[in-house]
C-alpha cells in the first residue's frame, strides 16, 4: 500500500506558449473537486466523468494521481492504480497501472504529456512496483493529432520509453484485438527477480496444451 508520505504533493512550473502550468502531484480528492476539467479532456469518457475518474482513483490508497494545471483549470492528468480485477494482471501482488495519460488538444505539442510522467515517477514508492500500460488504439485522439494509427503508436512508444517503459509481447485478447494496440512495462528498481518472474510468467496464459 502508498504510504502517506509518498502521496506529498510535488508541483513544477513549466513555462508554456500559452502561459504557465503547474504540473502536481500525488493530489488529493478534495484538491480535484476545487478546479474545472478543460472541456477537450474527453478521449476516454466526457469531463465530467473523468473528473469523477480522478477524484475516485486519488481517493484509493494505492491510486496516484498527477495534473498539468492552468489556472484553476485541469489541461492534462495521468493517473495510476491497481488492474481491474476481471483482468490478469490483477494476479501480481505489486503491480499498478498506468490507467489513463491525456493532455488538452489545446495544450499538445508542448512537452507536457512527457512533464507528468516524468513528475510521476520521481514519486519513490513507484520504484517499488511493476507498472503496465495496455494502450488500446480506440481510446487514441488520432482525429485532433492529425497522426495514422502506426504514428500514433510510434509516438506513445517514444513517450512512454522517456520514462522507462519498454514494450511486451503477451497474448492478453484485448492487446491482440488490433497490431496498434501495445502491453508496454516499466519495472521500479526494487522490484524482487520474484516480482518479476511473477509478472512474466502473466504475459502468456493462453497458450494450447498438446
Amino acid at each position: 500500500m502508498l504510504t502517506a508520505s509518498a502521496k506529498t504533493t510535488e508541483t513544477k512550473q513549466i513555462n508554456t506558449i500559452q502561459g504557465m502550468v503547474f504540473i502536481e502531484g500525488p493530489v488529493s480528492r478534495d484538491y480535484l473537486a476545487t478546479l474545472a476539467m478543460n472541456e477537450h479532456l474527453r478521449n476516454f469518457r466526457n469531463p465530467t466523468r473523468q473528473k469523477e475518474a480522478l477524484m475516485i482513483t486519488a481517493s484509493d490508497p494505492e491510486g496516484l494521481v498527477y495534473i498539468a494545471r492552468h489556472g484553476q483549470e485541469i489541461i492534462g492528468y495521468v493517473l495510476f492504480h491497481k488492474p481491474s480485477e476481471y483482468t490478469r494482471w490483477s494476479r501480481h501482488p505489486r503491480l499498478l497501472e498506468l490507467g489513463a495519460i491525456e493532455v488538452s488538444r489545446s495544450w499538445q505539442r508542448q512537452g507536457i504529456a512527457k512533464e507528468l510522467l516524468h513528475q510521476a515517477f520521481k514519486n519513490e514508492k513507484l520504484e517499488d512496483y511493476v507498472v503496465i500500460t495496455t494502450e488500446f488504439y480506440w481510446h487514441w485522439d488520432l482525429q485532433g493529432s492529425g497522426l495514422d494509427v502506426f504514428t500514433y503508436q510510434r509516438m506513445l512508444t517514444r513517450l512512454f520509453g522517456s520514462a522507462g517503459f519498454k514494450r511486451r509481447g503477451t497474448d492478453d485478447p484485448e492487446i491482440l484485438e488490433h497490431p496498434a494496440n501495445m502491453l508496454m512495462v516499466r519495472f521500479g528498481r526494487k522490484v524482487s527477480k520474484t516480482y518479476i518472474k511473477a509478472f512474466e510468467d502473466l504475459t502468456y496464459q493462453n497458450s494450447l496444451v498438446d
